[in-house]
């Protein structure tokens, strides 16, 4: 019995040591090493494939026989299992990114430009039309009836000036008024030698009272002191206009009797302008007065002139669908003419924050993606949120930051590229949105009517 002891103990202690030591070199890959020492695991890791073409696999380091990019080792899940390195890992993150050489960016017209701040304004483009400004015209009208004896205006276009007159009218009413206003100052140079205060007074009230008839009918003030100075009456009255301007239309001849109140000329002040101009609908509540307003007329594009909004009218065209705008602008050199079609440019600044050009946004339809180049020949997808969209540039409310630079042109094509690459193992949710599988989940089966996927390609049967 004390010898079976002696052998039993030892035996137990042997037992225990090698499955200690049998444990720790399972633990460590002992038993899936070669010959050489190295694992399977790190055997998996010295094949290379090509991030863009999944399909080549190579042996060794070198560059895609296809497009020409460094090809990256590729990790085999079965042989890795959970146990991937640090290493392993980075290269399996780096799958959403792409990597250009400078040929392939030459090639695929692929450019970039930094993110900065800005201010985004949004343009509003109208028609309008030359009219007259209204607070600029004027009629010349005849303020007592007669006969037109002199016109010095004869045709439509002439400038006028208030200084100078426009016609002459021989009137009895302004010839016997004039006389009563001269027999009243007789009256009152006779009548201030009196001693009574009374008559005095009397002899400047009858100055008054007719030198306010003349003026009642068209007399100014300069011409009835002409007139007490010279002491006999005008046969004919000057008419002027009441501002300087171009005759717009003519309305009587020489020689013709005019009644009271009737009109001869109109005239307008050209030197400003109104252009109305129409704006849709939807653009009213972006303007308003005070804007500053860029005005190019038909002929002459090249040219630009500015105004300001001074009045949004209250009433809208069911007809067009637009609402009219008027613009007070200086016309210097009378280019622009009444009735004639203007084009219109508002820019009103909307927000200020990053601005880039809208060729940079890939739209999904759900998201909207920017590549963003990491570091150089290297790009990454980036979510962005976009704001306000105006021509060919767009805001970024978030997922860009100022010194970032994102792809302008060429993005389309690293978007196919990457996904191309997620074809070949990588999880492309990140970037296209699919959902992922779970953990343990059993892929979703190929439908029956889809096509059976065809083996991998091998480069010994491709003709180079």
């Amino acid at each position: 019995m004390a010898l079976n002891k002696k052998i039993a103990i030892p035996l137990l202690i042997l037992i225990i040591t090698a499955a200690t030591a049998g444990g720790w070199l399972y633990k460590n890959g002992w038993f899936s090493r070669d010959g050489h020492g190295h694992s399977k695991l790190e055997h998996a890791v010295l094949q290379y494939t090509c991030s863009m073409h999944p399909f080549i696999i190579k042996d060794k380091p070198g560059t895609c026989p296809i497009c020409g990019m460094e090809l990256i080792k590729k990790i085999d899940a079965a042989a890795g299992g959970s146990a991937q390195t640090a290493e392993q890992k980075q290269q399996a993150d780096m799958l959403g990114h792409v990597s250009l050489s400078p040929t392939q960016r030459v090639m695929a017209n692929v450019a970039t430009i930094p993110v900065k701040q800005s201010t985004l304004s949004k343009e509003i483009n109208a028609v309008g039309i030359v009219q007259y400004d209204q607070s600029r015209q004027a009629k010349v009208t005849a303020w007592i009836a007669g006969r037109i004896d002199q016109l010095h205006v004869n045709s439509v276009g002439a400038f006028v000036s208030k200084d100078k007159p426009v016609a002459e009218i021989y009137s009895p009413d302004l010839l016997a008024t004039q006389q009563e206003y001269l027999l009243a100052v007789r009256s009152r140079d006779q009548l201030k030698s009196s001693s009574i205060a009374s008559i005095a007074q009397n002899g400047e009230g009858l100055v008054a009272s007719a030198k306010q008839r003349l003026m009642l009918f068209g007399v100014k003030e300069s011409q009835i002191a002409e007139l007490e100075k010279a002491g006999k009456p005008n046969i004919r009255l000057p008419i002027y206009t009441p501002l300087s301007g171009i005759v717009i239309e003519k309305l009587v001849q020489q020689g013709q009797y005019v009644n009271t109140g009737e009109v001869l000329f109109n005239i307008a002040d050209l030197s400003k302008v109104w252009v109305e101009i129409d704006v849709f609908e939807n653009e009213v509540p972006y303007v308003r007065v005070g804007q500053r307003v860029e005005i190019r007329s038909s002929a002459d594009h090249t040219v630009a002139s500015h105004g300001v909004i001074s009045f949004v009218y209250p009433f809208h065209d069911p007809k067009t669908h637009t609402v009219k705008a008027r613009v007070e602008m200086a016309n210097p050199g009378y280019k622009l003419k009444p009735d004639m079609f203007v084009n219109a440019i508002i820019r009103i600044p909307l927000v200020k924050g990053i601005v880039i050009p809208v060729t940079a946004v890939i739209d999904t339809g759900k998201r909207q993606v920017v590549w963003v180049e990491t570091s150089p020949g290297m790009f990454e997808p980036r979510d962005v949120q976009v704001g306000e969209r105006v021509d060919d540039k767009v805001q970024i409310l978030s997922g860009l930051k100022s010194g970032d630079k994102v792809a302008v042109s060429g993005g389309y094509l690293i978007d196919s590229e990457s996904q191309l690459k997620g074809g070949g193992g990588e999880d492309h949710s990140k970037h296209t949105g699919a959902k992922p599988e779970a953990k343990g989940e059993t892929p979703a089966q190929p439908s029956k009517t889809a096509p059976a996927k065809k083996d991998s390609l091998k480069m010994d049967d491709m003709k180079m």
